[in-house]
This record gives C-alpha cells, structure tokens and sequence, in this order.
C-alpha cells in the first residue's frame, strides 16, 4: 500500500522538468516572436510612422538597448525572486507593449511600446537558461541550453512566415493585437508551469547592488563569456530583426516570398546547428573558444564575399550567406556555458545577465550604425536605398566584429592563466583531436 504513493511521486518528480522546460521555452519563443516582428514589417512601419532609415533603427535600438540596461538588473531579479515571476511578469509586460503598437499611429507612443517589449524580454531567456541549471544535470547543461535557444529562436521562424502572413492579410493593428494575445497566453503558462528548485540565498536579498555585480563579473571566464556573446550574434541579428528584408528586397531584387525564405533559412540554420555546438561544447569545454573564434573567420569570410562584388548576389550565394550567419546564435550560447562554468549558484543569475548584454550590445551599435550610414551616402528623404548604399552601410560591421575578436583572445588568455594557477592544463589541440571522448572539465575555457 506504499508503493503506490512512491511511484506516483516519482512519476511527478520525472515530470516536473519537462513541465517547468516547456513552460519557459514557450514563453522564450513568444518572446523572440515579439522581438524579431519588427523585422518582417519594417517597410510598414517606415510608411506607417513616416520613418527614414535613422528612424526606422531608433525602433530596434531602443527596444535592444532597454533589453541590454536591463540584463544586469533583471540578473539580480533572477537571484532574489525566481525564474517564475520574470517570466510571468517580463511576458505580460511584452504582451502589453505590442497591444501598445497595435494602436499606435505615432512615433512617440510606438516608441514606449518598444521599451515595454524590450523590458519584458530582458528576463525571459537568463531565466530559462537558470530553470536548466536548476533541473538538468551539468553534464547535460549546454545541450539544453542549446536546446532552449532552438526552440525560442523558432520564434523568428514564427515572424518570417505566420506573422508576415498575417501582417500583409489584415494589417498592422490585428497583427500586433494578436502577439499581444500570444504573450497573455505565455504569460499564464509561465505562472502555473514554472517552479523554482533553488531556494535563494538571504544574501541575496540584502547584497548591495553594485557589490554583487563586481562580484559576478570579477572572474575572467564570465568576461570571456561576455566577449564571446558579443562577438558571434549581432551579423544575425542585424539581419533577422531590421535590415535583411529591406536588403533583399530593395538591393539584391527579391521577391517577398524569397526574402521570406531566407529569413527562414537563416532560423533554420540556428535550429539545425545549435544541437551540434552544445554537444560539442559538452564534449570538449577545454575547446569550446575555438568554437566562437571558428564562427567569427566563417563570418567574416560570408560577408566579404557578399559585399566585395557590385552587382546582387545569386540566391545560392544569399543561402549560403544566411546559413553562416544564422548558426552565429547558437555559437553565442556557448558564453552562457562559460557564466555557469565560473559563477556560484547564488550569482548565476547576475552572471549571466552580464554575459547576455554582449550581443546585445554589439547588435545596438551594429544595427544603428547600419541605418546612420545608409541615410548618409544616401539622397535626403530617401526611404529605399541602392545595393552600392548598402555595401557601405553593412562594412561597418567589421568594428563589432574587431572588439569581439580581440575581447575574446584577451579574456581567454587570462582565463587560462587563472586556469593554470589551479592546477587544469589546457592540452595540445593536437592531443584533444586524437582521443575519441574529451574529459569531462567543467571549469575550463
């Protein structure tokens, strides 16, 4: 008569992560739903609002820079309150902003729905990727990370081809209404799915802010990790979230329906890849800088070859380009490996706020500088631009791409001196390839 109460337990306790898991996730991806819209309506928005291209990028700046200024902060939330109620909390205020932009017809209040969107995102994925600390096993840790950045990055699947359906259907308002509708949705699934396993810590509660933000950040694999989430995302992003469609459309020729492939392709691309760079990433922690210093040369090399030739690109060239860049995402995921490597449970949360504000960073600056230099080498009042406007708009992507690199080898040169001063030695790469399994280090670089 005991034995039916234990296995109704443990079946509960075996389902309890699968719960919690999908709870988050689907709020992640509702949340990077709201996050890449603007990127298929950006010719709309333009006409709507009376943008020019400055303009247009103010919409995606400010909702990426309230996301990055509140990494820190909505870390330190994750510490004292739970992953619970940044989600629950973060995807009602997301849901509130697009039923802002819904009605909006004016610049003024379609920018504060950006803050408010940009606001309620700044939780929702350092806190999924907590809820994987909390109910996975380290060993399985980056797979499901990777894992949870595939399926809430589907969510630009979702925008290049339902919402930019429904967008071009029925128009901006029922759009934007109906995002709002999926967040209130996601918000309630994050309320009564998700549980916190981790008690927090009473430090937690009384730590002084900018005390426990030194703290967080002081270990040299955090900075590594903030460097490598800066340095492989923003190419993606630029395109995915502002000016890839416009490009496709305007400079290289394409048909909406093929701009809407290659949006497709490129979240396709992230899918497909990410379980490959969290398996390796599980499998070889000693390497896993060679991952992102590998995916800064491929997409370098994709660039170059799109904006060295004057004339536009064949549509294998733009897959190509698209598949590279896109599997830059995944790579970034790695420097959140590196914050749980480096930060105790009791920071985590900080931690990995930290790290998150690196692409995001990288993507305000890149995104913005794209927009200044297409209005500048372009005539006044113009809402199109030329294929020649938009090579050297997109060359300033080389800056980003620079600091990360550079940021990169730096950290991990100071990574692997801490590492060494603890006795873990970093082996030839030579010896690494010839071993069929990598040893199973959490603390390396």
């Amino acid at each position: 008569m005991t034995r039916a109460p234990a296995t109704g337990a443990a079946r509960a306790t075996m389902r309890a992560p699968a719960v919690v898991f999908t709870a988050a996730v689907v709020a992640y991806f509702v949340g990077v739903t709201h996050r890449t819209a603007l990127g298929v309506a950006g010719v709309e928005a333009a006409h709507r609002f009376h943008l020019s291209a400055t303009g247009l990028a103010l919409f995606s700046v400010v909702q990426l820079a309230v996301y990055a200024g509140m990494q820190i902060p909505a870390g330190r939330l994750l510490d004292r309150f739970g992953a619970r109620a940044l989600i629950t909390v973060g995807s009602l205020v997301m849901a509130t902003g697009q039923l802002t932009l819904a009605l909006s017809d004016h610049v003024p209040t379609a920018l504060v729905a950006r803050v408010l969107i940009g606001a309620g995102d700044a939780g929702i994925f350092i806190s999924a990727i907590r809820l994987v600390a909390d109910w996975f096993p380290p060993r399985r840790a980056p797979v499901m990370v990777q894992v949870t950045g595939v399926i809430g990055q589907s969510g630009q699947l979702a925008s290049a081809i339902p919402v930019a359906w429904l967008l071009h259907a029925h128009g901006w308002t029922a759009t934007f209404g109906t995002l709002a509708g999926a967040g209130l949705l996601a918000s309630a699934g994050a309320f009564f799915g998700i549980r916190d396993r981790t008690l927090r810590a009473p430090a937690a509660h009384t730590e002084r802010f900018t005390h426990a933000v030194r703290t967080a950040v002081r270990p040299a694999g955090t900075r590594l990790g903030f460097w490598s989430h800066f340095a492989t995302p923003f190419s993606a992003n630029v395109v995915g979230m502002l000016w890839g469609v416009p490009f496709f459309l305007t400079a290289q020729g394409l048909t909406p329906a093929q701009a809407s492939l290659l949006l497709t392709s490129l979240t396709l691309s992230a899918m497909a890849s990410g379980p490959v760079v969290g398996r390796l990433t599980a499998r070889h922690p000693l390497r896993r800088s060679w991952l992102v210093l590998g995916s800064c040369v491929a997409t370098a090399l994709v660039w170059v070859a799109l904006l060295v030739p004057s004339t536009p690109r064949p549509m294998w060239q733009l897959l190509v380009f698209v598949v590279v860049v896109g599997a830059g995402g995944p790579v970034s995921l790695v420097g959140m490996d590196f914050a749980r490597t480096w930060s105790p449970s009791t920071s985590l949360g900080t931690a990995t706020g930290f790290v998150n504000t690196g692409g995001f960073i990288s993507t305000i600056g890149s995104v913005l500088a794209v927009g200044v230099v297409l209005q500048l080498v372009s005539p006044a009042g113009a809402t199109t631009y030329t294929l020649d406007a938009y090579r050297l708009a997109f060359a300033v992507l080389v800056v980003p791409w620079t600091l990360g690199v550079v940021g990169v080898l730096r950290s991990r040169r100071r990574t692997r001196a801490d590492m060494h001063a603890a006795g873990v030695v970093v082996p030839p790469l030579r010896d690494v390839l010839g071993r069929r399994r990598a040893p199973r280090l959490d603390d390396a670089a």
